[in-house]
């Protein structure tokens, strides 16, 4: 009779569409092919509903995992294949080798038959066959895999209740069955009763209207205003303590333009936004001029060029990253043009630094019957490095070097562009493809046969144009009291460095 099988716990598959139901069976209607579960789970979680109504056609698949017996309502019993009146409504039956389970109807009378309970059959031999017990092993195994999530969400659930429950509020105590003086592991983990789970959702709005947020921060304000601490809500208010990187005095307002010339035909700016004019080629010849007098002699000026110089290609090389002793393989080559001028002597300066540095250096100056005293004295100085020294452009390498530092132009001498030693290096120079940088380049309308990547500026910068890349300026210590001589009020834009990068406004 179906009403033999009300009370009994069962799991009903309906698909992948509507899920696992589990629960105990309250009513079963043959008429309309339906049956109803009390106290339901769908999938592991406990319904919000107390009871669930299924028709025949939506069962896909219906195990029985407990019958009660007469009078006792204990815990589960053996998985058994029966039927409860519904038409087209099977239970897994007996397994083939594989393992697979197939769906079978009982024939005959659907009265329930007498089946033995766990214990009862621990207390008895019962003969059963390997496939039997696979098939009930399985069942078991998919039934408290199902337990065991349900019970997982009911303890995740109420510690996220308890952690935010008001603090007036009582927490209820756990009761567990302890082992002596450790709690007994399954209790630990399945000792929980599943119909604790709550039925309603945690009401996240009256719990966060609990807390009220303006008297706490203004608790907090009311307490920094007390301890001297730093105000957020307060700004304009003058703390009485101070941070070890803050002013105890008024700071002056920035001024950014700290140097003015005469007349400046281009600016440029600083990383920290300090504003360079640049000078002409009349004016910054007349201020290395007062500085001379004063005692800055060439020869101070062309070793302080040639330290900046050498510094910023040694950035340009790689620095750190490339020159340590783990490299030594990898010594950077750099070819260093000069010509017979001042503009040569700073370079043949940067080279020796460089050459000190251990870098491969090729210094190509053209022979000349009588040099210049600045440029012989430094030559002297560079024959005595490991650095090599060309004046044809036959010897210089065929493969590309690290870096090209282009001194062969002068302010002055615009007739050495005519030579053909000049030409010559210009296209060896092109050919190349390695970056250039140019120390103090010249102002000039012709076109410069050399593009260089950076142009290193002393000084005072001059108007340079598109084709020099990007600008840096070097100190090459100049008082202030010269350029103040020459009706320039300079205040120094360098900082903590001897090199600065220039841009553009």
């Amino acid at each position: 009779m179906a009403t033999d099988w009300l009370g009994s716990i069962v799991s009903i598959n309906c698909g992948d569409s509507l899920g696992v139901y589990q629960g105990r069976v309250s009513a079963v209607d043959q008429v309309s092919q339906t049956i109803s579960l009390t106290r339901p789970f769908h999938n592991g979680v406990k319904c919000l509903v107390p009871e669930v109504t299924f028709r025949a056609g939506d069962i896909t698949e219906l195990k029985i995992l407990e019958i009660p017996g007469p009078s006792d309502n204990g815990p589960y019993g053996d998985f058994q294949q029966t039927d409860l009146g519904i038409s087209g409504v099977g239970f897994p039956g007996s397994s083939s080798q594989n393992g697979t389970g197939k769906l079978l109807k009982k024939p005959g009378s659907s009265a329930p038959q007498s089946i033995p309970r766990r214990t009862d059959m621990k207390n008895q031999d019962v003969a059963t066959s390997p496939q039997q017990h696979q098939c009930s092993k399985s069942y078991m195994d998919r039934h408290m895999e199902t337990l065991n999530q349900s019970k997982v969400f009911r303890r995740r659930h109420n510690s996220w209740s308890s952690s935010s429950r008001h603090p007036n509020q009582v927490t209820p105590k756990k009761s567990g069955v302890k082992n002596g003086p450790m709690k007994n592991k399954d209790d630990e983990c399945f000792g929980d009763n599943i119909e604790e789970i709550p039925d309603t959702d945690f009401d996240f709005e009256g719990n966060l209207a609990l807390f009220d947020k303006a008297a706490v921060f203004e608790e907090i304000e009311t307490f920094e205003r007390k301890s001297g601490t730093r105000s957020r809500g307060t700004p304009n208010e003058r703390s009485s303590r101070y941070r070890h990187d803050e002013n105890i005095l008024e700071s002056e307002p920035i001024v950014y333009r700290r140097i003015t010339v005469p007349q400046a035909s281009k600016e440029f700016c600083t990383d920290s936004g300090l504003v360079v004019p640049s000078v002409s080629y009349e004016l910054h010849k007349k201020l290395l001029s007062v500085a001379e007098k004063h005692g800055l002699t060439l020869e101070r000026r062309l070793e302080m060029t040639g330290v900046c110089a050498s510094q910023m290609a040694l950035s340009l090389l790689g620095g750190p990253n490339r020159l340590n002793p783990k490299n030594i393989h990898q010594r950077p080559t750099v070819a260093l043009l000069c010509g017979p001028h001042v503009k040569g002597a700073q370079g043949i300066s940067c080279g020796r630094h460089l050459s000190n540095h251990d870098v491969h250096v090729i210094l190509f100056l053209p022979n000349f019957v009588k040099m210049l005293e600045s440029i012989t004295n430094e030559l002297m100085l560079f024959g005595k490095t490991q650095g090599q020294q060309v004046s044809s452009v036959k010897d210089l390498p065929d493969t590309p070097v690290d870096l090209v530092i282009n001194c062969l132009d002068c302010h002055e001498n615009a007739f050495l562009r005519d030579q053909p030693w000049y030409k010559a290096v210009v296209d060896w120079a092109n050919q190349n493809r390695a970056p250039v940088l140019s120390i103090d380049p010249p102002v000039s309308e012709a076109e410069q046969g050399i593009d260089a990547k950076w142009s290193l500026a002393l000084g005072l910068p001059l108007p340079l144009g598109e084709r020099a890349g990007r600008v840096y300026l070097c100190d090459i210590g100049i008082p202030q009291k010269v350029f103040q001589e020459v009706g320039i009020n300079y205040h120094s834009p360098f900082g903590c460095k001897f090199v600065i990068p220039l841009h553009s406004t």
